[in-house]
């Protein structure tokens, strides 16, 4: 990966395209987003896989994230609360909650930053009915 000074911040090129990044939000996405954003995606895309072989039938999931920074140590993330929402058919609440656990222990991202950043999932079923 490639990164260049750009007015405001810094630019960088993937296969999908360009991404600014930058501390000032009206020049780019900033680093602590790309962070949460790299955790949470990362969970909710290993949380999916699982979900999808165990043949569980939902329908939509969401992940919401709450983070605590801490200003006195460069306004470092502490803590990211991803909170999993699913809905579904005929869900299991305590297979829903045991599949959670194998996706934190199998994402990447999340095992990067565990011995610095709490990470800390919670899960809401929505039952849908036809």
């Amino acid at each position: 990966m490639d990164f260049y000074l750009k007015e405001g911040g810094i630019r960088t090129s993937f296969e999908y395209g360009e991404m600014d990044i930058s501390g000032d939000e009206t020049y780019g996405y900033r680093p602590y987003q790309l962070m949460v954003a790299s955790v949470a995606g990362c969970s909710l895309g290993v949380y999916r896989k699982i979900l999808d072989k165990q043949r569980v039938n939902y329908e939509d999931i969401k992940v919401s994230a709450d983070i605590v920074r801490n200003p006195e140590e460069s306004n470092r993330i502490t803590r990211i609360q991803l909170h999993f929402v699913v809905k579904g058919y005929r869900l299991s609440q305590d297979k829903l909650l045991k599949s959670l656990e194998i996706s934190k222990k199998n994402c990447s991202m999340v095992q990067s930053v565990i011995n610095s950043i709490k990470v800390e999932e919670t899960l809401e079923c929505i039952e849908l009915t036809k």
